[in-house]
């Protein structure tokens, strides 16, 4: 159908480009994620607040516990799923495709100096991270401080 010449056409040869065959051709894009395209929702994330703390409810479908760190620096709550594939040898039949990946994927999260890592606590269950911060008091909490302008 690609070949057949339309009235909207200034010419019927408009429609012909031998070179189409290339027109799908794409580099890899380096600085694409390694989970591919969906990979921004990887670490799904619900951030509910309580009373006493904030509670984050991340999904990781297909990591294992031991594949999953959390981290506490300078304030900022960074959790990190690494995912290792390792090529088993296969005694019977042979592999005909493997959508099998390794990577690493990882969020940041601002939760405030004042939280300490001892004060946190998570769990993993179900393909579902969930990490419980405590509300702490701002240590320096201001009222606002305007400029004047002249």
């Amino acid at each position: 159908m690609a070949n057949v010449p339309t009235i909207f056409s200034e010419s019927p040869l408009d429609s012909f480009d031998p070179f189409d065959v290339f027109s799908d051709f794409r580099f890899p894009d380096l600085s694409a994620p390694v989970f591919g395209k969906h990979a921004s929702r990887l670490m799904s994330t619900d951030v509910r607040e309580t009373d006493k703390a904030y509670v984050l409810s991340i999904d990781l479908p297909g990591f294992r516990k031991d594949e999953i760190s959390a981290e506490l620096k300078n304030g900022y709550l960074t959790i990190s799923a690494r995912k290792d594939h390792e090529k088993k040898d296969q005694k019977e039949g042979r592999l005909i495709r493997s959508e099998r990946v390794s990577g690493s994927c990882s969020r940041t999260f601002y939760v405030g100096d004042g939280v300490k890592e001892k004060d946190c606590s998570a769990g993993y269950e179900g393909g579902v991270l969930t990490v419980t911060v405590p509300k702490t008091e701002a240590a320096n909490a201001q009222a606002k401080r305007l400029i004047t302008i002249e």
